[in-house]
């Protein structure tokens, strides 16, 4: 969780980077060039920033802060590095961060930073919306059989998200990405590119987690 948290943060950079060139968040609003994208970002934030826990509104980032904290995990170097990010929001600052998540976050904001929106769509799809139920079921059927009521939060954020993610997220995402893309050859080009390398900044995470986990059993 103490590696996980991290992309659970950078996803709403994403989602926000996604949100910000799709709608217009300016004090002299306009009009965008997208009405079905601006549409589906804005739904897929409602969900994700402001979702219901026990009927009180909150983010799915705030929410696994409190799923942490209930299972006795250290959630120091993520507030840290958030709460600089809130003072200068040019910069990161990773001490502390386990490397598998450093080079995670890095991955997403230079998606963020350098690519079109189609791209970003495309990292946010397939690296994102459509992988996670899949990745999470799994994991909910083993906490379900072996742990106690610790995780009780854990268990129903990973449950929120294959819901809203399968049913909701991931097909809007889809269809975001379409609409971005278009009829533009050169455009899903990019798009494919990203998502192969969201993918494998994917599997290089959990990779990575798995590593730390074996060697402190080690």
């Amino acid at each position: 969780m103490e590696s996980h948290v991290f992309a659970v943060w950078d996803f709403m950079s994403l989602l926000k980077s996604l949100q910000r060139e799709l709608t217009c968040v300016e004090l002299h609003w306009v009009p965008t060039a997208f009405p079905v994208s601006r549409r589906l970002i804005n739904e897929i934030v409602l969900g994700e920033e402001s979702d219901e826990y026990e009927g009180r509104p909150i983010s799915h980032f705030e929410l696994y802060l409190e799923a942490m904290e209930q299972a006795k995990a250290d959630t120091s170097v993520i507030r840290r590095m958030v709460n600089g990010a809130r003072l200068n929001r040019n910069h990161l600052n990773f001490e502390g961060v386990p490397a598998v998540a450093q080079e995670f976050v890095e991955s997403t904001f230079r998606v963020i930073h350098q690519h079109s929106p189609a791209a970003q769509a495309a990292a946010f799809a397939f690296g994102r919306e459509d992988a996670i139920p899949e990745m999470f079921r799994s994991l909910v059927l083993r906490l379900n059989q072996e742990l106690g009521g610790d995780l009780n939060q854990f268990v129903w954020y990973l449950e929120r998200h294959i819901e809203v993610d399968g049913e909701d997220h991931g097909p809007l995402a889809m269809k975001m990405l379409s609409d971005l893309c278009g009829n533009d050859p050169n455009l899903w080009e990019e798009a494919a590119q990203e998502a192969e390398q969201a993918l494998r900044a994917r599997i290089g995470l959990w990779n990575g987690i798995l590593r730390q986990i074996e060697e402190s059993q080690s």
